[in-house]
């Protein structure tokens, strides 16, 4: 097994077969198609050409799918230019809120539902705390990040929280945060799993949850939920205002799988990297490409879900007035704006062949599609943009 390979070969190769023996649902095989497709004719792309040599390399779009490995750096480079304007000059505490793994059955059949509520309740969590006139009297700002597996690709639903060391009180004042933690964490969990359950039961009580019939089997797993100890990891890890964005970057754009963990192939296994958190070594797994692909799909989000938010004073709706007087009360300047870029030409990659031209743009190349805005493996059709502009779409 020294072939290496990556998840675009494994769909391309494998799809199909698993296809034959397990249902997907009309987003799974959309994310396929997207990562099927990527980087390819399908998609189109640019005409360029060397100036110098007239070299004429091929460049193809890439589908900006939010699942696929290929197309998710240049996505975290974006998103951390934005937030930089956003950066306080105080400690960052880092969060992490799981739910436990009995609602896995629930996970799988009202994803969007329990995903929803993990943000709502966090925050909830989290607000309570802050504004607590014993503890810091204020409201807080955070940004949380959803993910949904483990190193070994198994459901494991858990909600990344940045929040900044304090709390912006209601007549304008900053009340830090004093000590190396923000809240104590055995607290947070009690909180954080009655009102989970809460919004559990209260949901099904709305109707929310119509796919679980059975009102003994909601009881019974609320019951064994409230029996269960919930994990809350918090840490206080960030002293270095320039380091904030880019530690929260690796936790916004990363994706269920990233092409670098698949090591090897014969074309039927693959071996995948991990890191083993029992002991905190690198080890090495062999799946068959078809469980593989399982547990990739166990990871694709609905259509649409927002996996990035942010709350309280960091909300979009309120962040610059909030940011400008949390500022002032600590008699901060504000962080700088990004520099636009310029120079357009000189930025123009060079030839690959000659190294001595730039590449320039001459044309563009239609996607190679047929009439049928589909794209087919085998008998199984993959919907490509379901509105039908016969192009990618960015989720």
């Amino acid at each position: 097994m020294t072939e290496r390979t990556s998840l675009q070969a494994v769909i391309r190769r494998h799809l199909n077969g698993y296809a034959a023996t397990q249902p997907l649902s009309p987003r799974q095989w959309q994310v396929c198609s997207h990562i099927h497709d990527c980087r390819t004719a399908a998609m189109g792309g640019l005409h360029i050409a060397c100036d110098h040599c007239g070299y004429q390399p091929p460049h193809f779009f890439s589908c900006r799918d939010r699942h696929c490995p290929c197309c998710q750096h240049r996505a975290t480079d974006a998103w951390c230019e934005r937030q930089r304007g956003a950066l306080l000059p105080v400690p960052y505490f880092h969060l992490v809120f799981t739910l436990p793994h009995q609602l896995d059955p629930w996970v799988e059949r009202h994803g969007e539902v329990i995903y929803g509520l993990l943000f709502r309740v966090v925050w909830a969590t989290l607000a309570a705390f802050g504004a607590d006139p014993k503890r810091l009297d204020g409201q807080l700002g955070m940004t949380a990040v959803l993910h949904t597996w483990g190193q070994t690709l198994i459901r494991h639903v858990h909600l990344h929280c940045l929040v900044p060391g304090g709390a912006l009180g209601s007549d304008g004042t900053w009340h830090p945060v004093t000590g190396n933690y923000l809240f104590p964490v055995a607290a947070l969990s009690r909180s954080f799993r009655g009102r989970f359950v809460s919004a559990l039961r209260q949901a099904y009580t709305d109707g929310k949850l119509h796919r679980i019939a059975e009102p003994k089997e909601v009881d019974a797993l609320l019951d064994d939920l409230m029996a269960t100890d919930w994990v809350v990891y918090a840490k206080h890890c960030l002293t270095h205002t320039e380091t904030v964005v880019d530690y929260l970057g690796r936790y916004t754009h990363r994706i269920a799988l990233s092409d670098s963990r698949l090591i090897a192939s014969d074309g039927e296994t693959v071996q995948l990297g991990y890191k083993d958190d029992r002991d905190g070594k690198k080890k090495v797994m062999t799946l068959t490409a078809h469980e593989l692909i399982r547990r990739f799909l166990l990871h694709v989000l609905p259509a649409g879900f927002m996996r990035v938010r942010h709350f309280g004073f960091l909300a979009n709706r309120c962040r610059a007035k909030r940011l400008a007087q949390i500022r002032q009360a600590l008699d901060a300047a504000a962080a700088p704006e990004p520099e636009e870029t310029q120079g357009e030409a000189a930025d123009r990659p060079p030839c690959p062949q000659c190294g001595q031209g730039r590449l320039r743009i001459i044309g563009r190349l239609a996607p190679q599609r047929t009439a049928v805005p589909t794209a087919k493996i085998g008998a199984h059709p993959l919907p490509i943009d379901p509105s039908g502009g016969g192009g990618a779409i960015a989720y």
